[in-house]
């Protein structure tokens, strides 16, 4: 499940946000037609570099922190994200969102961890990268034998 889940993503998805915790993904009503294109040109790496720039935007997500205006934009769409797997994120939106949700993933587990709880309670994004990446190693590594000796 490649969504939007975390910029539209970080800052998209970093743009996370406030201090009660949002209704898990399956109670949140579908948005109609197209996500806001104004999240295509954050700088995601930007965001992914700067520890407090990241931490204001999980916090805000996972309700512990404010949120910026694009925070409350994107803890607003980030359920319907979830449950439509971004089918209304445009490609930009879901290659930034591939970006930090893997990012966190990786490198953020506690942070992930507790905004899954939220955004993802099955764990299905998580589980679907994860089976991706091993795919992906495993077939990396059969087609070229000379980088495993």
């Amino acid at each position: 499940m490649k969504s939007f889940i975390l910029l539209v993503s970080v800052l998209s998805f970093l743009s996370f946000c406030s201090a009660v915790p949002h209704p898990p993904a399956t109670t949140a009503a579908p948005m109609k037609g197209t996500y806001d294109s104004r999240f295509d040109n954050i700088d995601v790496d930007e965001i992914l570099q700067q520890e407090r720039l990241l931490m204001n935007y999980v916090k805000c997500l996972e309700g512990t922190g404010p949120c910026t205006p694009d925070g409350k934009a994107l803890k607003e769409t980030l359920p319907d994200a979830i449950v439509t797997n971004c089918e209304k994120c445009t490609q930009k939106q879901k290659e930034g969102s591939d970006k930090v949700t893997h990012f966190l993933i990786d490198n953020r587990p506690e942070d992930w961890q507790r905004l899954e709880k939220i955004y993802d309670p099955e764990g299905t994004y998580r589980k679907a990268y994860l089976a991706e990446k091993e795919t992906s190693t495993t077939t990396t590594s059969n087609a070229n034998p000379e980088a495993n000796k």
